[in-house]
């Protein structure tokens, strides 16, 4: 298995893939105006407690407010108010919550639409195959690692290098086969990294940013660098470098992995732009003839599959489950690949047989294993529907790419020139109802125009019944919903 990671960075943009077996796996962009606050920690001022709801409102520093759980802060530890910073607090009812006070918060959603981030109390530091919980003392071992004996023997790790118990860690999945000096050298790092961030926390002014997380290039390689990838390239000196000082600093093993690519166009080279492209569009096809077709909406995702020009000779539920399968896997990819997240429903070909809807939901599971987004799926029904759920953290690719249609303004369709040429003569009634004109212009796209010029006892009729003569005027700068009356 070829896995390589690309990145292209410039002033702009950084974009960052992917690419296993030469096929577009994960598509992230990063740009200066739109840089993720996931991960980031702040030092928050309470703006309005809501308990009908159960949040607060938290200020901090942003132009959106952040939504924060009256239960977080219940649990919450005041490092603000304590001399000692591990000293926790002890547990604040939600009706004692005040507005003006001070909370440590981290993010841990985007804003989406109008909404603010989503904020948390529990907070956590990532490394390389640890997470920090400097507020909590649990420790624990990722749910993706399943092998029972690996699981023991990192606990075991765990208890061996000894810890400070007033802190807690969870062990990655990428964790998974490391040996003991490897997680020693990333608690060292976290434990050291966390004394730099208390003293920030009582040096900074509320509301303010106390620690921020990792940029794409950074975060990519901490979080996706393993033994499968076979090599990272990069087109940009300075991110070449800086990515050679960070991996010497934590992956040292890696650094002969990394590559700085000389030519004009990494992307294109390498066939991504061309599949990066595909990643906008609502249908996909598959090797089958089959395609889906994907329609995200703000809080809903909606995948249909449908059969298309596939022909093999097989009966009817056969060819269903066969393309079912297919989709299974397709439709996985794409939700990674997009990173669609909040309700998901999919709507496979229906099949009779109990067995094939069984069998398509472990290959819908088995294709999702390695998505590292949290999901949850319900099952499915006899009507072939799946839902399911998908974390959604951050902002997808198509939002930070596209805007809605000034044109059409965003509903994907447009008007027929025939439908506009019945309602722009109604409005031409409604105009000259309580008017007494001899003669009225009426300019409009030149498809509406033509549509209207064309009915030539339409526009006689019009006249004589309105007394007045109408003159009609085509401006291929109007849009075909535009209408103008003088």
């Amino acid at each position: 298995m070829n896995k390589e990671i690309l990145i292209t960075a410039d002033p702009q943009e950084k974009r960052v893939v992917i690419v296993k077996d030469k096929i577009l796996e994960e598509f992230y962009i990063e740009r200066p105006q739109d840089k993720t606050i996931v991960g980031n920690i702040y030092k928050g001022i309470i703006e309005a407690v809501i308990p009908s709801i159960n949040g607060a409102f938290v200020d901090i520093g942003l132009p959106k407010k952040g939504f924060l759980y009256l239960t977080e802060i219940e649990d919450a530890y005041d490092l603000i108010d304590n001399h000692d910073s591990r000293l926790p607090q002890k547990k604040q009812p939600a009706k004692e919550v005040k507005k003006g006070q001070e909370v440590l918060v981290q993010v841990v959603k985007e804003s989406f639409g109008t909404k603010g981030p989503r904020l948390s109390t529990h907070i956590g530091i990532a490394g390389r195959f640890l997470v920090l919980m400097p507020l909590d003392n649990q420790t624990g071992v990722s749910r993706r690692i399943e092998d029972d004996d690996e699981r023991r023997r990192l606990r075991q790790i765990l208890q061996e290098l000894k810890l400070p118990k007033e802190v807690g860690f969870i062990v990655r999945t990428v964790a998974s086969g490391k040996n003991k000096n490897d997680l020693m050298r990333d608690a060292v790092f976290l434990i050291k990294l966390w004394k730099g961030v208390e003293k920030t926390i009582k040096r900074q002014k509320a509301p303010s940013l106390i620690y921020e997380e990792y940029d794409l290039t950074l975060r990519v390689i901490r979080d996706s660098f393993s033994e499968d990838v076979a090599k990272l390239i990069v087109d940009s000196k300075p991110e070449f470098y800086r990515i050679q000082k960070f991996m010497g600093a934590f992956m040292g093993s890696f650094r002969r992995k990394v590559e700085y690519y000389r030519g004009a166009d990494l992307f294109g080279e390498k066939d991504v732009e061309r599949q990066i492209n595909k990643v906008f569009e609502k249908k996909v096809y598959m090797k089958s003839k089959a395609y889906i077709i994907i329609e995200p909406t703000e809080g809903l995702v909606v995948v249909d599959v449908n059969s298309g020009g596939f022909k093999d000779k097989v009966n009817q539920e056969e060819a269903a489950f066969r393309v079912n399968c297919e989709a299974a896997i397709e439709a996985a990819h794409q939700l990674r690949l997009r990173d669609l997240g909040g309700i998901i429903v999919i709507d496979f070909i229906d099949m009779e047989k109990e067995f094939h809807r069984r069998e398509v939901l472990r290959v819908l599971k088995e294709a999702l294993n390695s998505d590292r987004a949290k999901y949850d799926i319900l099952g499915i029904s006899k009507f072939g529907l799946v839902e399911m759920t998908r974390e959604r953290i951050h902002n997808t690719v198509q939002t930070l790419s596209f805007r809605d249609c000034p044109y059409c303004g965003g509903k994907g369709r447009v008007k027929s020139p025939v439908t506009m040429a019945i309602f722009a003569l109604k409005e031409l009634r409604k105009y000259l109802k309580d008017k007494r004109l001899r003669e009225v212009t009426l300019t409009l796209n030149p498809e509406v125009a033509g549509e209207i010029a064309r009915n030539k006892e339409n526009v006689r009729f019009v006249e004589r019944s309105l007394r007045v003569k109408l003159n009609l005027i085509p401006n291929p700068a109007l849009k075909i919903e535009d209408i103008s009356i003088s």
